[in-house]
């Protein structure tokens, strides 16, 4: 079975403009640019009202935050907040894949011919998006889920599912923005940005997690392998002048329990979750443009 051919549903001619320009800029620094106003230092007596003021902007709860406003000292710090311990609860059996973010659904369904949809009318290859034609095999004809994180979500990464991992790849690209605009108009947008991908095998079989950079800071840093970037310095992985190691293996494997955090986007992108062919099935609600919560279902195996 393919993809069928839909012609995409191009956006309006000013965001075709601006992605034509974005396309020509230096994308990584402009976004590294961004970062470094992200992480201006804020006055203790300016935090409450800046952050107060930010997160009425983008709609953002700080009540579900980990800790009180004026102790978040840049809007990077605020933007990669941690949340309070209870806010959000996760399955209790490991038959069900749980939401690894807060955020909207934009495609999910079955990886077929090795493709995966990116919107109406574009697909895109499993290989391209994990850097690697056999790691993508063990995906085909299993379920795909594309989440995408507005700014006012919480924007770190947690484990979908219990495991282990053994290897990690840091996969280099553009930082384009992952919004409908770009979606629906970059041909094979996500394998495109710089990215961070992790195979995790557990009981559920193998899930691979993807973040997705994009523009405006486009940094991913590791939980799960905080010496990834070196140890010294900015401890992100993607977006960085010099370059960390491709791959990681990790021998014993790094184990991780549903639930824990493993990545963490300063400021915003896409995360894609891929599972092995068996007896997954979609849960309902889990469709295009649906929101979902960090630890919430999105599919169960079985009956």
């Amino acid at each position: 079975m393919t993809v069928p051919h839909v012609t995409p549903e191009p956006p309006g001619p000013a965001w075709r403009a601006v992605l034509r320009l974005l396309g020509r800029l230096p994308q990584a620094s402009l976004s590294r640019g961004m970062g470094q106003v992200a992480d201006v230092p804020l006055p203790r007596r300016l935090r409450r009202p800046v952050l107060r003021a930010f997160a009425k902007a983008f709609g953002i709860d700080p009540s579900e935050a980990e800790l009180p406003l004026e102790e978040y000292g840049s809007l990077n710090d605020f933007f990669v907040r941690r949340l309070r311990t209870g806010v959000r609860s996760w399955p209790e059996t490991d038959d069900v894949l749980a939401s690894p973010v807060d955020g909207t659904v934009g495609h999910a369904g079955v990886v077929q011919a090795g493709r995966i949809v990116q919107a109406k009318g574009r697909s895109y290859a499993v290989a391209d998006l994990l850097g690697d034609a056999a790691d993508a095999a063990r995906h085909d004809g299993g379920l795909f889920l594309t989440l995408y994180l507005s700014p006012r979500h919480y924007h770190r990464v947690h484990a979908p599912a219990s495991g282990e991992i053994r290897r990690a790849r840091h996969v280099p690209g553009s930082l384009l923005p992952v919004n409908a605009a770009a979606v629906s108009h970059v041909e094979d947008l996500f394998p495109r940005n710089e990215r961070v991908v992790l195979f995790l095998d557990g009981p559920p079989g193998r899930v691979s997690v993807v973040a997705v950079g994009a523009y405006n800071v486009g940094r991913i840093s590791t939980a799960f392998d905080p010496d990834w970037a070196g140890g010294e310095g900015p401890s992100w992985v993607t977006n960085r002048k010099d370059e960390p190691p491709p791959e990681r293996a990790y021998d014993p494997p790094v184990r991780v329990r549903m639930g824990d955090e493993i990545m963490a986007f300063h400021l915003g992108s896409t995360v894609v979750v891929l599972t092995e062919p068996g007896p997954w099935r979609l849960l309902p609600g889990v469709v295009p443009d649906a929101e979902v919560r960090l630890g919430g279902g999105l599919a169960r195996r079985g009956g």
